[in-house]
């Protein structure tokens, strides 16, 4: 069918609103396989193996499972930080991790990027962290990282400011979600707003360069007004860099989530709306867009990497950080080789037993195979570059489901390379999806859009 006689669409906030391209749930694509194909089974020596062919330049990411308060919206693998004991043997644990990965690295290996993350890493005390890097930096061969963590803005005491200045963090993520208390109550995190701008403020003064806001849309009681307000604000405290996800309500797999009443969700068209609007009141701010939901300042390390197109996809979303492996290191934290992705142990209990054997603990993944390899390529090249160069046989085998994207003018094709258009941002992972080969089976995903 030609565009000139498909049916004009509804057009919202400069996007075009296809529902029946966004029906079908696709994942975010931080990985290709997702962590959906890993498969359960005792990868302690292919991780090994893995660790010990590593050279060179190296990114870490250690997990925090906890949390001062659990939200009910949240799909995190975290609990409750409120037994001393619990914290303590899982700090313990993880000391003990840093201490067997690291005496598999080549002497080559060097870390330039640490990252925190969880749950919230301020769940634990400032010198519980700082105890943290001081294992790091012993067992470890650091090389001046980049430190970024993950905060929850109602637990940001002065001490954590004080360490987080001590040790040098220069990047943060503050988890906001939304800053009307009516959502706030209903997705079970309550912070005035006045607790993030002294948490901004904070951290500003403890030196930290680049600060991220994550927010959502599609959650109870929320519509474009009450969205509008939330991105204002953000924008008023100097936000950094924004990433503006689209909750996911899937409480058939997160129990938590059973305690937000479905009722209040807004539905398909209005999530489609907020995510218009959040795009183009962020991107009309002066931030540059960065991907299908992340935003950042021009002159921020991302909007840079976004630019020289060597913006990246990895377990924590958009990224700079070039680094070709990643070594996650604490409970269900992920570790990506080039071609290894190695899930830890999820369960703390069991992952506490894994090190007091002295083992490496993971215990999930998958290897990935040389057509894995292909597809993925083209699926990071059209999510952070927004092209791709396709194989013959792909667009083969693939072109009725790339059609309906061609021919309402969301994509082209230029020979073997697919361009996406302008508007085809909210459409962009179900285009990528189009090349994933495992998406055939009944798993589900979060929506499109």
């Amino acid at each position: 069918m030609q565009p000139d006689v498909l049916a004009r669409p509804e057009i919202q906030a400069g996007w075009q609103y296809y529902p029946e391209l966004l029906e079908r749930p696709v994942p975010r694509y931080t990985s290709y396989p997702t962590a959906a194909e890993f498969v359960e089974e005792s990868f302690e020596d292919r991780q090994r193996d893995a660790l010990q062919a590593l050279r060179g330049p190296v990114s870490l990411y250690l997990h925090i499972p906890y949390c001062e308060q659990i939200c009910w919206y949240c799909g995190c693998n975290t609990g409750a930080a409120n037994k001393v004991q619990r914290l303590a043997s899982y700090l313990e644990a993880l000391h003990h991790e840093i201490e067997v990965v690291a005496r598999n690295l080549d002497p080559s290996v060097r870390i330039t990027r640490i990252a925190f993350g969880g749950g919230s890493p301020n769940a634990i005390k400032p010198t519980d962290f700082v105890r943290l890097v001081d294992r790091l930096t012993v067992n470890f061969r650091l090389a001046a990282p980049v430190v970024s963590i993950e905060l929850d803005p109602r637990g940001l005491e002065p001490d954590w400011l004080l360490a987080i200045r001590g040790i040098g963090v220069i990047k943060a993520s503050l988890g906001v979600q939304t800053l009307d208390p009516r959502v706030q109550s209903a997705i079970g995190r309550v912070q005035p707003r006045d607790q993030i701008e002294r948490a901004v403020e904070g951290l500003r003064k403890a030196g930290v360069g680049s600060i991220n806001f994550d927010l959502m849309y599609g959650l109870p009681f929320q519509d474009e007004a009450v969205l509008a307000e939330t991105l204002d604000g953000a924008i008023a405290m100097g936000a950094d860099r924004i990433a503006l996800f689209g909750y996911a309500h899937v409480p058939h797999m997160i129990p938590r989530q059973q305690r937000i009443d479905a009722s209040e969700l807004p539905d398909q068209r209005a999530r489609f709306a907020m995510a218009a609007q959040g795009y183009a009141r962020l991107v009309g701010a002066g931030y540059d867009a960065v991907g299908f939901d992340h935003f950042a300042l021009p002159g921020d390390d991302l909007a840079l990497a976004n630019c020289n197109g060597t913006l990246r996809r990895n377990f924590q979303g958009f990224t700079e950080d070039q680094s070709p492996a990643l070594i996650g290191l604490g409970a269900s934290s992920i570790s990506a080789f080039p071609a290894l992705f190695v899930q830890n142990e999820k369960n703390a209990g069991r992952y506490r037993m894994l090190l007091g054997a002295d083992k490496l603990t993971g215990r999930k993944g998958v290897a990935r195979t040389a057509d894995d390899l292909r597809r993925g390529a083209i699926i990071d090249g059209l999510l952070c570059r927004n092209r791709a160069t396709v194989d013959a046989d792909l667009l083969a085998a693939n072109g009725d489901r790339l059609e309906p994207f061609l021919c309402r003018g969301l994509a082209k094709l230029d020979g073997q390379t697919l361009v996406l258009l302008a508007g085809s941002e909210p459409y962009a992972r179900s285009i990528a999806a189009v090349f994933d080969a495992y998406r055939a089976g009944p798993k589900q995903f979060s929506s499109a859009i």
